[in-house]
């Protein structure tokens, strides 16, 4: 038996409605806003949410000074052309990328993310 019906990941941040809004974008989940608070949530129930941390230390990838704390995978079907939407909603392609089949960014906040074929 389930204990929970579904996760949610929570990541920190300077400004969650920046980021919130970037991911609603990148996977085409609608926003709710409580705040200091933000989420994105799918039809189907999973969501990320996102909050305001004042002492906010953006991670540095691959270095772990400040570790990565998390990071999310994306599927695409086209690795050049997700990099092109990905870059115009506020993402930075990362410096570092250690594959052919996946490319990392950073989103608003810094958290790395991939890009990764299907």
């Amino acid at each position: 038996m389930a204990i929970a019906r579904f996760p949610v990941v929570v990541l920190d941040c300077p400004d969650p409605e920046v980021l919130a809004r970037f991911y609603s974008a990148l996977l085409d989940w609608p926003i709710e806003e409580q705040g200091d608070w933000w989420s994105i949530r799918a039809e189907y129930g999973d969501s990320l949410a996102f909050q305001r941390v004042d002492d906010y230390a953006r991670p540095e990838w691959p270095g772990q000074r400040v570790p990565q704390q998390m990071h999310i995978d994306v599927v695409v079907d086209d690795l050049d052309a997700g990099e092109q939407a990905v870059l115009a909603l506020g993402a930075e392609k990362h410096e570092h990328q250690p594959g052919t089949t996946f490319r990392v960014f950073l989103d608003p906040a810094g958290h790395p993310f991939c890009l990764c074929l299907s």
